[in-house]
């Protein structure tokens, strides 16, 4: 009788067995933590799925933030365009294709050369304006305390619309995020006298010089729109020409960012120049893709 109990059971244990679905479906928390096991074995892409927020100068507005490219990350910016018109109705287009490097934490490197087109001007006012290079370190990732940043960049001679001479310029970079926005603080100095202006040799529109200042210092509001991937931003600054017979300059601007890709942003923006000699409005319109390293451990 035993046995034939034990049997009994033993055949209802496997009924009971055969009776279960081969497969159950996995629960969303099970799929939760699938996720984040994936994210956390991939860091490259999840850092690259935030990367819109990260701004740049000029892209899409002139006040950017205090972060820098991921270590051993490559950020290629694909020719962004800015179509400038000047009061008196001319048309000025500048390209600034760049390519940022992480070299090191919360440090990267970055080399642009930006041409110049001015519409409606004498042969020669298109070209090179330049080579910029610049070195960008974040001092501190935020905390009770707003992150903050330090950027060294030059203007190199080069092209028929650069400089005759280098000039450096420092920037101080501040971030403070809020529930409601980030807010971004910018101030920069150039150094280096302006070249000699005069009646016959004046700064031609367009060149890499006119477009230099001597100190600006403004602000930004954006805000994130994290599952629409989409960033908004407004700023205000003012700026000093190079020039010393330049009058104080007021700006403003609105520009949105939109990733695409995990590895992929666009971007636009509209700003205008509220005071001094030339009270110009622009248009830009930029893309960018990051590139992370294969090789890297």
């Amino acid at each position: 009788m035993a046995n034939d109990r034990n049997s009994c059971l033993s055949n209802s244990c496997l009924s009971m067995v055969s009776a279960r679905p081969p497969w159950r479906p996995v629960s969303r928390l099970t799929q939760l933590a699938v996720v984040i096991a994936l994210i956390a074995g991939n860091p490259d892409t999840a850092l690259a799925q935030t990367d819109y927020f990260n701004t740049d100068a000029g892209r899409p507005v002139r006040i950017e933030d205090a972060y820098a490219v991921e270590r051993r990350a490559f950020e290629i910016q694909l020719a962004p365009l800015r179509l400038e018109r000047s009061s008196g109705g001319r048309y000025q287009w500048g390209i600034e294709p760049e390519l940022a490097y992480g070299i090191l934490p919360r440090t990267h490197i970055e080399i642009g050369t930006p041409l110049a087109y001015v519409d409606g001007l004498d042969e020669g006012t298109a070209g090179l304006a330049g080579i910029d290079v610049s070195l960008f370190h974040n001092l501190n990732v935020e905390t009770a305390v707003p992150a903050f940043a330090i950027v060294a960049s030059g203007l190199l001679p080069a092209g028929h619309l650069g400089p005759d001479k280098a000039y450096g310029t420092l920037k101080a970079i501040m971030t403070r995020t809020f529930r409601w926005a980030r807010v971004h603080v910018n101030g920069e100095y150039t150094i280096g006298d302006a070249e000699a202006e005069s009646a016959d040799t004046d700064t031609p529109e367009g060149s890499a010089v006119a477009e230099l200042s001597r100190w600006m210092a403004g602000v930004a509001v954006d805000r994130t729109l994290p599952l629409r991937s989409l960033l908004l931003t407004a700023e205000v600054f003012a700026e000093e020409p190079l020039q010393e017979s330049g009058d104080l300059r007021w700006n403003t601007g609105l520009g949105v960012r939109y990733q695409l890709s995990p590895r992929f942003n666009v971007d636009a923006g509209l700003g205008r120049r509220l005071t001094g000699d030339d009270q110009s409005w622009h248009v830009t319109f930029g893309a960018a893709v990051g590139v992370g390293l294969p090789w890297h451990p």
